[in-house]
């Protein structure tokens, strides 16, 4: 899938380098097709690492794809130069009057703060509460899955007793659904959160569907108005090295952490990670932008 977005964003060049099909915006105007019109609300601290996982985890379908980047005006960012949140990021002020047809709305390190201590918590309240009208399909990850599940539904997190970190397998329920089409009947996941939600208080909406779950972790996907939104727990567009870089970070802090399960070869840190959870992930963003995008939203916007 050609993603296209500005022809400096720095995830650019490191896509091309994978082989992976980027388009800049001079060569995009002259295709004679609409491309979807996605929006991402980057929430991460590292805001350029979360963009090259999602614009990676996008790139698996001959869809065009022209992507904003979002922010909260409401948080101070101290991992991303303000040069660069200037040149590629919008606020929702600017885009509000504007509609997309899919929404990814990231995870967040405050996962341990009630939701209504984030210094962000009203704007993007605002945020999700617009999608309900703007966006044909929200997918929230993690802690934005969280977020949203508590705001829109009342459903909320619970403080585990430690951090649940690693790579898990999952095993998907119900085949029919096409958000899990193509999938094997165990796949795997990487999580790194200290809070999860319970499978029960999900049974107990009406209005929500488990689609994937794990007796050890729990809930990693849940589906509610027929795809509008997309519940996903965990972190399947990390990286390789993406549980290695915080496993040794909250080391050299001094932090409580365990080594991430099923992630090391013989659970040995100095070896290089397996992974083993990049082609369900593909598969899920792909199914998400065809079945629940590229399929029901209308061409004018």
């Amino acid at each position: 899938m050609p993603i296209k977005t500005q022809s400096d964003l720095p995830a650019l060049e490191i896509l091309e380098n994978e082989n992976i099909f980027v388009m800049d915006e001079n060569r995009a105007i002259h295709q004679d097709i609409r491309p979807l019109k996605v929006c991402i609300l980057n929430l991460m601290p590292l805001k350029q690492e979360t963009e090259l996982q999602l614009l990676r985890a996008l790139s698996n379908t001959p869809l065009q794809i022209d992507v904003t980047f979002l922010n909260m005006t409401s948080h101070v960012s101290q991992n991303t130069s303000t040069n660069h949140l200037n040149k590629f990021y919008n606020t929702f002020d600017e885009i509000k009057e504007m509609k997309f047809d899919g929404m990814i709305i990231t995870g967040a390190p405050v996962e341990q703060m009630p939701f209504e201590q984030v210094d962000y918590w009203e704007e993007i309240c605002k945020v999700m509460e617009w999608t309900k009208k703007n966006v044909t399909s929200t997918l929230h990850i993690c802690w934005g899955a969280q977020a949203a599940l508590y705001y829109h539904y009342g459903i909320d997190k619970k403080l585990l007793p430690e951090k649940m970190f690693g790579v898990y397998p999952f095993r998907v329920l119900n085949r029919k659904v096409p958000l899990v089409r193509g999938f094997d009947d165990i796949f795997l996941a990487p999580n790194s959160r200290h809070t999860t939600v319970d499978k029960e208080d999900i049974v107990n909406c009406s209005a929500l569907k488990i689609l994937a779950e794990s007796d050890e972790v729990g809930v990693l996907l849940a589906i509610a108005e027929e795809g509008r939104q997309i519940f996903v727990m965990g972190h399947p567009e990390y990286d390789r090295m993406t549980l290695d870089t915080e496993y040794k970070r909250d080391l050299g802090k001094g932090l409580p952490i365990t080594i991430p399960r099923n992630y090391y070869p013989n659970d040995d840190p100095t070896q290089r990670p397996l992974l083993q959870w990049r082609a369900h992930s593909n598969n899920l963003y792909s199914n998400w932008l065809n079945y629940y995008v590229y399929q029901v939203t209308p061409y004018e916007l």
